[in-house]
């Protein structure tokens, strides 16, 4: 019984597989230059690429029965890395191809006021912690009723448990350097210039959703 079922759960995951979204509509956004997009798309697909290769291979280690072993051991610690990569790009390419403009008197601006006391000190407190030395994440998270801006280091630590991200920024070098070189400054300027406000209040409504149903 345990092996026809370790044996169905390797046919299903290998049928499944995520697949690259495409954002090919970010291609020719002001300010950033085609070069820059189209090399980090093609990094994102790496992402899905790796994701899906790790699943097929760790599953096919525990079809076999190597879940013991120090590649399935690797491999498990690998793969998370590479999902959150996926993911946080996504998340990152949806929150671009806007205008930027930031609406008033939304529920996520009024939260954003209530907690900072305007939108620029918000800004100031996000663009400040985008402009620490190092690689990484910026995210403005939302947990509970508090709005935080955090900083990921790699792709996966550093997260909020159980936290929503509601607006994420990559700074990663990749994100930056090919266009930018060092201004890294000049990077979150333009990056905020193309912000989609309104997929970023989209999910803190979901965020609010969530929390409705949790205190159910």
């Amino acid at each position: 019984m345990c092996k026809q079922l370790s044996f169905f759960l390797f046919f299903v995951t290998a049928l499944f597989s995520y697949e690259v979204q495409n954002f090919s509509h970010l291609i020719s956004m002001p300010g950033f230059s085609d070069d820059l997009l189209k090399m980090h798309l093609k990094l994102y697909e790496g992402y899905v690429k790796n994701s899906n290769e790790l699943l097929m291979q760790l599953n096919s280690l525990a079809h076999k029965g190597k879940t013991s072993s120090l590649e399935y051991g690797a491999l498990k610690r690998r793969f998370g890395w590479e999902f959150d990569g996926m993911r946080l790009h996504e998340l990152y390419f949806r929150n671009l191809g806007g205008d930027g403009e930031i609406p008033k008197n939304t529920a996520l601006t009024k939260a954003l006021i209530h907690q900072y006391g305007s939108i620029e000190e918000w800004k100031k407190e996000f663009v400040a912690t985008g402009l620490m030395r190092g690689i990484g994440w910026v995210i403005l998270y939302r947990d509970q009723e508090a709005l935080i801006n955090a900083w990921i280091n790699e792709h996966d630590e550093g997260h909020l448990v159980r936290a929503t991200p509601l607006l994420i920024m990559d700074v990663f070098e990749h994100a930056y350097m090919p266009q930018f070189g060092l201004d890294r400054a000049a990077y979150i300027d333009r990056f905020f210039a193309n912000l989609n406000w309104k997929v970023v209040e989209e999910r803190f409504t979901f965020s609010n959703l969530r929390a409705e149903r949790e205190e159910k």
